[in-house]
């Protein structure tokens, strides 16, 4: 019985994730963004510690992602009229999410540009 539970909570996640792929443009934007800097890795071969820091700063992105896509759409739902608060609410959450692409872009130009200038 136990083992159910795990599959239908991994089921319910994995359906969340597809919704977000499929819904929420921000979302795709942020996984062709890995995409690509993860075949930039590739190509650049990128040593053990540079693949954590990356794959980490792209894990960080991609679910305050889907933390603001769900403080959205509950707000949405639970206050469906515009009103100051849930805006604020929107925003804060929004906010997050650049931070984090923000944090992941210096990062990645902390890793990549010495790389790129090598070729050069």
């Amino acid at each position: 019985m136990k083992g159910k539970k795990r599959s239908i909570g991994f089921s319910f996640a994995w359906n969340g994730i597809k919704t977000a792929v499929k819904t929420e443009r921000n979302f795709k934007s942020h996984i062709l963004a890995a995409i690509f800097v993860c075949i930039s890795g590739l190509f650049f071969q990128l040593s053990k510690i540079e693949w954590v820091v990356i794959l980490l700063v792209i894990g960080l992105v991609l679910v305050t992602e889907l933390i603001n896509t769900a403080i959205e759409k509950m707000i949405d739902y639970l206050k469906p009229d515009i009103h100051p608060s849930a805006k604020a609410i929107k925003d804060i959450a929004a906010g997050a999410v650049l931070i984090a692409a923000i944090t992941a872009v210096l990062i990645g130009l902390i890793i990549f540009i010495p790389k790129i200038y090598t070729l050069f």
